[in-house]
């Protein structure tokens, strides 16, 4: 099974359209962008298991929106070069699609 992991940046994107406390943000970023094991915050903070999975949950799937039909989210590194070709190709390919 993959792991869930969000760059620092795509974790701020998913927080901006939520109103969570203080605590789901500190274990949501432990989870998606620190890589720490959700029982780290069951034992730690004294939490169910179900607890930390929600507040996990809730974050990842405000990060996640939908993909269009066909297409594939993917996180790669490149040169330069071949990195500016791959962002044209995602205008190209928005523009097709439509807003």
């Amino acid at each position: 099974m993959k792991k869930k992991r969000l760059t620092a940046i795509e974790f701020q994107r998913a927080l901006s359209g939520l109103n969570v406390g203080a605590k789901t943000i500190e274990i949501a970023r432990g989870v998606l962008v620190d890589g720490k094991p959700q029982v780290e915050f069951v034992q730690a903070l004294g939490l169910s298991k179900g607890a930390v999975s929600q507040a996990v949950n809730r974050v990842w799937g405000a990060a996640k929106p939908e993909l269009p039909a066909g297409c594939e989210r993917v996180n790669v590194v490149l040169p330069e070069h071949q990195a500016y070709i791959v962002r044209q190709w995602e205008k190209d390919g928005t523009k097709r699609r439509g807003p």
